[in-house]
Order: structure tokens, then sequence, then C-alpha cells
């Protein structure tokens, strides 16, 4: 069976449209699965979304990359100030997922959480959260372009190794996949309306669920 790289976007806590895409994907143990990151926040099943990707790791290659959002997740166990700003910003959603208190994070979770991958490449493609530096190599990306920055504020040109650049974290409000040719943000707004986008980076194969796991015909 050929081997398939497939893409997912920005979760957001909406764990039934990853299980509508799960469940038609249906991965087996030659897919790579590239999640782009923030599974968590403002969507009110983070702690459901990460364990169907931990139960992912069974079925496939899961190569889960670190968002915006988890990153804040991490250092808010270190500071109240980070703790009190990712909570306006949807952390609140992930702790009341977690019972209400974020000492409720099962081992597991946090093993997950910190092994959280920066970016991943192939020999045609390359897989990052937000943004990059077109001029630099991926191990030289700075977190803050790597995590941060949203493609439609500083647009990158085409990367200096020649691959396609596919990114989330720039929600795209019509629920569109945005295609520049060398670069693909899959991010469409699943947790504000639109769709939790799956993208097959090699036949351009497309499937989206809404949040209430209805699958986009």
């Amino acid at each position: 069976m050929p081997q398939r790289t497939i893409a997912i976007g920005d979760i957001h806590g909406c764990a039934k449209a990853l299980a509508a895409l799960i469940a038609v994907i249906d991965p087996t143990e030659h897919d790579v699965i590239v999640p782009l990151g923030d599974y968590v926040d403002r969507g009110p099943e983070s702690r459901e979304v990460i364990d169907r990707l931990i139960k992912l790791v069974d079925r496939c290659q899961l190569i889960p990359l670190l968002g915006n959002h988890e990153a804040m997740m991490l250092a808010a166990f270190e500071s109240p100030e980070v703790y009190e700003h990712w909570c306006r910003v949807g952390g609140r959603e992930t702790i009341e997922s977690y019972g209400g208190d974020l000492n409720n994070l099962p081992f597991e979770h946090s093993v997950f959480l910190r092994g959280l991958k920066r970016y991943h490449e192939t020999d045609s493609h390359f897989f990052v959260h937000a943004n990059y530096d077109a001029s630099l190599p991926l191990e030289q990306q700075p977190d803050r372009l790597l995590l941060w920055e949203h493609v439609v504020y500083t647009q990158p040109g085409p990367h200096q190794s020649g691959k396609t650049a596919i990114v989330g974290h720039t929600p795209q409000g019509t629920g569109e996949i945005l295609d520049l040719g060398y670069l693909v943000c899959i991010d469409t707004y699943c947790f504000g309306g639109g769709w939790l986008t799956a993208l097959d980076v090699e036949s351009g194969k497309v499937w989206q669920a809404n949040r209430e796991g209805e699958l986009r015909t």
C-alpha cells in the first residue's frame, strides 16, 4: 500500500471534527499524519482531542507539531502571568475540559505535549505551524515565526529549499484553503464555524468536517 502524507489543520478543541476526519481517512501503518498544532483552546473538547491524537500513534506514523497554544499551555505551568493570558485566549475552555483544574492533566498528555515537534519535512514539502523565513534552513527558524506570525501579516516567499510549505495558524474565515502554490494554509477556522481540513499533500485530496462532525460534501 502506498504511503500517504496527510496534514491536519488547527483543531482547537473540536474533537467531533477530528473524529470524523480520522474515520473517513482511515489511516494505516503506512500513512504519515502531521497535525499542524493548536489542538487545544477555544473549542470545548481539548482533552478529547489529545486523547484521539495519542490513540492515532497505534494506527499510523503520527508527527504532531507544536502550536502557539500548546506553547502557552506548557508555559502556563511555570508562569502565573502566562497562565492568566492563556486563559483569556482560549485556555479557560481547555482547563474546563480537564475538569476545571490543569493539575488533572494525565501524565500521557504531558508527555505528548512536551514531545511536539517544531517542524517536519519530506523530500517535497515542509510543515510548520505558522510561518517561516524563506532564507533560513528549518532548523534555524525562530519560534516567533514558526509559532506566532500570521502569513497574512508577513507573507513569506518560496522557501530556499524549493519545497512546498504546509502551514496552519492563520484562520481562513471563508472555510477555504489558502493556496499560493509554494505555500498552502489549511487552518480553515473549524472552531469559529468553518471546517477542520485534512490534506493529502501528494495527491491534493482534501477532507473537511465541521465542529459537529459533519463531513463537507
